[in-house]
């Protein structure tokens, strides 16, 4: 009998605070490989606290995190930085190195590897920029030049750079005009879709949710109450989860009538 596959994230019992403040209270939560995750919740409910745990960029107050099986704050450097180069992160607002190029950020976690000549390195790059629909001159250019839906797609070239098996990406439409942010949802789901990553996103914006996710987690009232296909999700009856979604609840109240 095969064993069943290892889950890219798992996390149990995980709490959070900062002083007295509690963020999360026992939240468990399984993300299998290539699952698209949309994490959605109000302000204040700790997403982005939620989506830095996973990746071991912070700790938990209590509980376990893993990572491709392995727990995300190894003890062993050697172990963690192996299981560090197998996801990759698109921050909010792009986080680009600002003295740096296009060309330059998206080598920067290439060049860290010290296994690339010149040549080699250069090939990488200008993939990289092709896959985010970017051509090589842009290359040139320093994030002070790039507009904002630019910006995503150097950031999200820089994040893909070593092939990672996870895309985390915090509120990656965040800022775009609906044309942009519909063209970048687009991008996403066709490199999902051709090259297979596991995808973790916070968003607010319920068009890239519907666009990208394949399974949603609502945080509220420090803990996840609901965790499903987005249609599970819809019908759990739960006032955040109600209001968040009450335009498509609004949206289908006529064709259920119809029924």
């Amino acid at each position: 009998m095969n064993a069943a596959p290892v889950p890219v994230i798992e996390m149990h019992g995980v709490s959070s605070r900062f002083g007295e403040t509690v963020i999360h209270r026992d939240i468990d939560l399984v993300v299998p490989a290539g699952e698209i995750l949309g994490l959605v919740g109000g302000s204040g409910s700790g997403k982005t606290t939620l989506l830095r745990e996973m990746v071991g960029l912070l700790a938990p107050s209590a509980g376990s995190v893993r990572l491709f099986g392995q727990p995300v704050r190894h003890p062993d450097p050697l172990v963690q930085r192996a299981v560090r180069q197998r996801f990759g992160m698109l921050f909010q607002h792009g986080a680009l190195f600002s003295a740096l190029s296009v060309y330059d950020n998206i080598a920067f976690p290439l060049r860290e590897l010290r296994c690339f000549d010149t040549a080699t390195l250069r090939d990488l790059v200008l993939l990289k920029l092709a896959m985010v629909e970017l051509e090589p001159q842009h290359g040139r250019l320093m994030p002070a030049e790039l507009s904002g839906g630019m910006v995503k797609r150097v950031a999200l070239a820089r994040a893909l750079a070593l092939e990672p098996e996870l895309l985390v990406l915090d509120e990656p439409t965040a800022g775009l005009d609906p044309d942009r942010s519909a063209t970048f949802v687009r991008l996403i789901r066709t490199l999902q879709n051709e090259l297979g990553f596991t995808v973790v996103m916070v968003t607010h914006d319920l068009d890239t949710l519907a666009g990208l996710a394949t399974s949603v987690a609502a945080l509220a009232d420090q803990r996840i109450v609901a965790h499903g296909t987005p249609d599970e999700v819809l019908r759990v009856d739960h006032p955040f989860v109600r209001n968040f979604f009450r335009r498509e609840l609004e949206a289908a109240a006529p064709q259920r009538k119809g029924h």
